[in-house]
C-alpha cells in the first residue's frame, strides 16, 4: 500500500476496531429500560430519569441535574440563561445574545460553539495551549484587553482532559464574566480534587453513543441553583405554565430526556470509574508502546488535574512530519522514509480496519465561523490563521495541534493484542 513501508505481514482485524463505541453490560442497562417498560413510563417523566438526576448531580458535586436530550440542549439552555441573567429575558424569535459577543474554546466539536449563534450572539474564538490543549488563559485574558465588553465564556475539556481552571476563573472573575463549562467530553475527571462540570457557573455532560457512560444520546445541565435549575426543566418541556391548560408566556423547547433512554444511563452510571480505568489503561499503553517514536501523547496537568482519559491522542514531532496538505474535504501526502503524518496512519488504521480521527479541526478554520474574531496569546491572530507555520514557528497552537495531532482507536474493549498490533502499525509508518 506505501511502496517505502512495509505492511505485507499485518491482517486486518477481523472485526472493526473503534474509535469509541458504547459500551454496554446488558441485564445492569436492560434492568432500568425494562421498567420503563413495564410501568408504561414511557415519556419524559419517570423514576429513571429523577434517579439519573440523582445520581449525577452527587457525582459532579452539585446540588441539581437536569436530564435533557442531549449535550447540545444543555448547552443551549446554558447560554440562554446565562444569557438573560447578563442582559435581561428576550422577546419570543430574539436571539438572547444579539448583539452580544462570547469567548468560546476554539479546539472543540462545533456542538460547543453553536448555542451562541442560536441565539444571536457572535463566538469570538480563544487559542489553545499546549499544556492541556484547552483554552489558554492568557489568549483569554488578552481577549478581554481587546473586547472588555464580553461577559460569557464557554469552555470545553478536550478529550476527557481538564482545562486550567483556576486560572480562567482568576480571570473571569477579574471581568465579572460567567462560565459555561462544555463537560461533555469528561464526565467524571477532575481538576484540583473537583469534578469537571461543578467548575463554572452552569455545567453541561452529554451521554451520546460514543462517550464514557452513554444512552445513545442525552444530557445534563449541571447547577448548585434551584432557580435554574427549574427554570431549565421548564424551558425543555415547552415552558408550559401551571395552569388547567397549556399556558405559555415564554419559548420552550421539547429538550426533555426520555425515560427509556435515562434507564440506559442509570444502569451504566455505576459503570464509570471501570469505563475510566480502561481508558486510562490505554493512554498509557499507547504511551509505553510509542516512547521511541516521534511523537507524544496529548498532555495534561499531572499535578492538578485526572483526566477521564476518554481518547488517546497523540501529536508528530515536527521535523517528523512528511509533506502533507489538506484542503476543506480531502488531503494529500508524500509518503517519506522516517516520516509521516496524520493522514497517513489513519489511512493505515484504516486499510487493517481500525477507526483514528482527525483532530477537532478548530473553530476559527471552519467555513462557517472564519469571519469570526480568534485571538491568541499574541493578540488578534485571525490575520495568521491559515499560516500553520512560519520560519519553524506554530503561528497559532489550536492549527498546529490539527495539523500533527490524531486522535488513536480508544474503544475499552480494545484487547491488548489489538492494541499491539495498531502501535506497530504506527511504528512502521515511521519506517
Amino acid at each position: 500500500m506505501h511502496s517505502n513501508k512495509s505492511f505485507r505481514d499485518l491482517k486486518p482485524f477481523e472485526q472493526k476496531i473503534w474509535l469509541s463505541s458504547p459500551t454496554v453490560h446488558g441485564d445492569d442497562e436492560m434492568k432500568y429500560v425494562r421498567e420503563a417498560f413495564e410501568t408504561n413510563w414511557l415519556s419524559t417523566v419517570g423514576a429513571n430519569i429523577n434517579e439519573c438526576e440523582k445520581i449525577t448531580a452527587a457525582k459532579i458535586g452539585c446540588e441539581y441535574a437536569v436530564a435533557l436530550s442531549a449535550g447540545t440542549a444543555a448547552l443551549h439552555l446554558s447560554v440562554r440563561l446565562a444569557a438573560e441573567r447578563l442582559y435581561g429575558p428576550a422577546p419570543a424569535g430574539v436571539g438572547a445574545l444579539m448583539g452580544h459577543k462570547v469567548f468560546c474554546s476554539d479546539m472543540t466539536f462545533d456542538a460547543t460553539v453553536n448555542p451562541v449563534a442560536y441565539e444571536g450572539g457572535e463566538a469570538v474564538f480563544i487559542d489553545s495551549e499546549r499544556d492541556t490543549w484547552n483554552m489558554d488563559p492568557k489568549a483569554l485574558e488578552r481577549a478581554f484587553e481587546i473586547y472588555p465588553d464580553v461577559r460569557l465564556v464557554v469552555i470545553a475539556h478536550l478529550y476527557g482532559t481538564p482545562a486550567k481552571m483556576d486560572k480562567i476563573r482568576k480571570v473571569c472573575n477579574a471581568h465579572d464574566a460567567l462560565i459555561i463549562e462544555d463537560a461533555a467530553e469528561s464526565f467524571g475527571a477532575s481538576y484540583k480534587g473537583r469534578q469537571t462540570g461543578s467548575l463554572g457557573d452552569y455545567g453541561v455532560i452529554s451521554f451520546n453513543g460514543n462517550k464514557i457512560i452513554t444512552g445513545s444520546s442525552g444530557g445534563m445541565f449541571l447547577t448548585d441553583s434551584r432557580e435554574d435549575a427549574d427554570k431549565v426543566r421548564k424551558w425543555s418541556t415547552q415552558s408550559r405554565e401551571d395552569a388547567p391548560w397549556y399556558q405559555h408566556e415564554e419559548l420552550g423547547y421539547n429538550y426533555r430526556m426520555s425515560n427509556i433512554i435515562a434507564g440506559m444511563i442509570r444502569g451504566q452510571l455505576g459503570h464509570l470509574e471501570d469505563h475510566i480505568q480502561a481508558k486510562k489503561d490505554i493512554y498509557y499503553r499507547y504511551k509505553e508502546g510509542l516512547k521511541d517514536m516521534p511523537l507524544s501523547m496529548n498532555p495534561f496537568d499531572k499535578a492538578n488535574s485526572e483526566p477521564n482519559f476518554w481518547l488517546s491522542c497523540a501529536i508528530i514531532d515536527e521535523d517528523a512530519m512528511c509533506k502533507t496538505v489538506r484542503g476543506e474535504n480531502d488531503y494529500l501526502y508524500v509518503s517519506e522514509s522516517g516520516k509521516s503524518c496524520p493522514s497517513e496512519i489513519l489511512d493505515v488504521l484504516a486499510h487493517f480496519n481500525a477507526e483514528g480521527r482527525p483532530i477537532w479541526k478548530p473553530m476559527h478554520m471552519q467555513p462557517i465561523y472564519r469571519n469570526h474574531p480568534f485571538i491568541t496569546a499574541e493578540g488578534n491572530g485571525r490575520a495568521r490563521s491559515n499560516a500553520y507555520i512560519d520560519e519553524g514557528r506554530a503561528l497559532d497552537v489550536g492549527a498546529d495541534i490539527f495539523r500533527r495531532g490524531l486522535c488513536l482507536p480508544s474503544d475499552n474493549k480494545m484487547t491488548h493484542e489489538q492494541q499491539d498490533a495498531i502501535i506497530e502499525m504506527i511504528c512502521r509508518c515511521f519506517v
